[in-house]
């Protein structure tokens, strides 16, 4: 049985629940669509403020103080600021007794230099790792917060009919902290975020996914891969180029091991459960032609979807890559680091709130993704409590899906309109979580 018909069985079940509250009279649903509707302007706004002035991972100063300065407009008190280096976390406390449910938004930008030509376009420049780079929001953060703040907008004004609190959680360095930091959700975890603010549930949002305009994607179980950086040092000995005999070639040892790996795919694990990618993207060896070095790196990453899986093809690496190398007398040392684990939907909470996003869809089919072997650290957050990670089409009407740039490319844009479907599925989302507990 697949994910999609387990998730399907669980959507017939809870039918009658949502059913149960297809009206809610306080505020009645058409109300949080009207308020989001009047937000628009000020989450377009928001969201080209965002995006003119993008910040670089644990770097989201400004970012964090314009966020700061948001929800105390709102009167949505600041309750973490400065969490995780930048991190900003408020809370909406609802009129009414009820659980607490939270919405995350991710804040930094990428070293990216923008193309787009867009009035608003980031001209942004910053330092990444020792080189001057251009920095944009090419991966939709910058609508994230402005969609997260116009929630937070739309909720503020229903406060008191709320039967329950939010919890509105704006996280630096979703795309890595800088090398020897920490940050990102990991860290925010680690700082204690969720000892002292603990939701029942958390919903996040991603824009992107080459989708028809204003679609939504969503699907229970895993949905974003596992992320691993993945280092393989080949060791030799170093001879002159004209007589290798006299030492042992890492190189030849290291394309040896690159095909080899690509047998753990291809002929030693079950395909058939879940996809897994094992890639090696930079390899640094040797100084001059006519000289085989002593070592090889070799730098690349792992992508997975399954725990136990995940730990079988670590095991696998390190044997392959070891075992080759020593047939050619050379030694390979491996060493595997876990970044990012997959993105799971809580498969009950998907179906719970599956109708919820299907009336906010209205004409537009919800569909269910294939899965994404791109990481998240939102991940870290649905580790702790049930979690629902949802994904909102950038692209505008009549744009093809081949022409459409991806997230991280220099033409990366939003198709602002959509904003205002995605504030009416965070709002929705919360109002009938809330609403069903009662």
């Amino acid at each position: 049985m697949t994910i999609h018909r387990k998730v399907f069985q669980c959507l017939l079940a809870a039918l009658p629940l949502a059913l149960s509250f297809s009206v809610w009279s306080a505020p009645e649903r058409s109300e949080l669509d009207r308020l989001a509707a009047e937000s628009q302007t000020q989450v377009v706004n928001w969201r080209r403020h965002f995006h003119s002035n993008p910040e670089l991972s644990n770097r989201e100063f400004e970012t964090a103080k314009y966020l700061q300065a948001a929800l105390r407009d709102m009167d949505i008190e600041v309750v973490e600021s400065g969490i995780a280096h930048t991190g900003v976390v408020g809370l909406l406390e609802g009129g009414q007794p009820g659980p607490l449910v939270a919405i995350r938004a991710d804040m930094d930008g990428l070293p990216v230099t923008e193309q787009t030509g867009l009035d608003f376009a980031s001209v942004v420049t910053s330092e990444y790792q020792g080189k001057d780079v251009g920095v944009m929001h090419a991966c939709g953060h910058d609508t994230h917060m402005a969609m997260a703040l116009g929630a937070a907008r739309v909720l503020s004004a229903i406060r008191d009919e709320l039967p329950g609190s939010v919890l509105f959680i704006f996280q630096p360095a979703e795309e890595g902290a800088p090398l020897g930091e920490e940050g990102g959700a990991e860290l925010m975890l680690k700082e204690g975020l969720f000892e002292r603010h603990k939701p029942e549930v958390i919903f996040g949002m991603h824009v992107g996914l080459n989708m028809p305009a204003g679609q939504m994607a969503v699907r229970g179980g895993p949905i974003m891969a596992a992320v691993d950086y993945l280092l393989i040092d080949v060791n030799g000995v170093q001879t002159h180029g004209a007589r290798p005999w006299g030492g042992v070639d890492p190189i030849v040892a290291s394309a040896q091991v690159i095909l080899g790996l690509q047998t753990i795919a291809s002929r030693q694990l079950n395909l058939t459960k879940v996809p897994y990618i094992i890639t090696i993207g930079k390899i640094d060896a040797g100084v001059r032609n006519n000289i085989i070095p002593d070592k090889v790196e070799m730098h690349g990453t792992i992508r997975s979807f399954d725990l136990e899986m995940q730990d079988d093809i670590h095991a696998r690496i390190k044997r392959t890559a070891e075992n080759i190398a020593a047939s050619s007398g050379a030694t390979a040392d491996v060493t595997i680091t876990k970044q990012y684990p997959a993105t799971v939907n809580d498969p009950d909470l998907t179906a719970q709130m599956l109708p919820t996003l299907a009336r906010v869809s209205g004409e537009r089919p919800l569909v269910t993704p294939d899965l994404v072997t791109g990481a998240e650290d939102f991940s870290f957050f649905a580790r702790e409590v049930p979690g629902l990670y949802v994904f909102l089409s950038n692209i505008a009407p009549g744009e093809t899906l081949a022409g459409s740039p991806s997230n991280h490319s220099p033409f990366f844009d939003m198709h602002e309109p959509s904003m205002e479907i995605g504030v009416r599925a965070f709002t929705h989302l919360v109002v009938d979580y809330l609403q069903q507990q009662q």
